[in-house]
């Protein structure tokens, strides 16, 4: 097999809008799945990306983590299902959202 020749002035965004567009119209994704759907499960929890507040730039680790750890456990044969979610936070967000709850409804009153 060989590979298409990039031109060197190409255009990366149009580089990558290619390539999106041909995961998209292949299912890429979906077939990664598919194809360890019957292999050993990896799972990985995953709480809300800015559960405590707007985005910042110590998201970033947590994001990337949130991306590179499921793709490594496939790319090892794994079946990784990507249930992104909010499990893992348990009660300080319970406590924010009483807490917002409550105000509502004091000031409903």
């Amino acid at each position: 097999m060989s590979f298409k020749r990039v031109d060197p002035k190409q255009s990366l965004p149009e580089m990558e809008k290619e390539i999106l567009k041909f995961w998209q119209e292949n299912k890429i994704f979906e077939k990664t799945l598919e194809n360890r759907k019957d292999a050993q499960e990896y799972t990985f929890y995953d709480g809300p990306p800015f559960a405590t507040g707007t985005p910042h730039y110590g998201h970033i680790v947590a994001s990337a983590m949130k991306d590179v750890v499921p793709r490594y456990w496939t790319m090892r044969g794994f079946h990784v299902d990507r249930k992104w979610g909010w499990d893992c936070h348990g009660l300080p967000i319970e406590n924010i959202v009483v807490k917002n709850s409550m105000s509502f409804a004091v000031a409903k009153f």
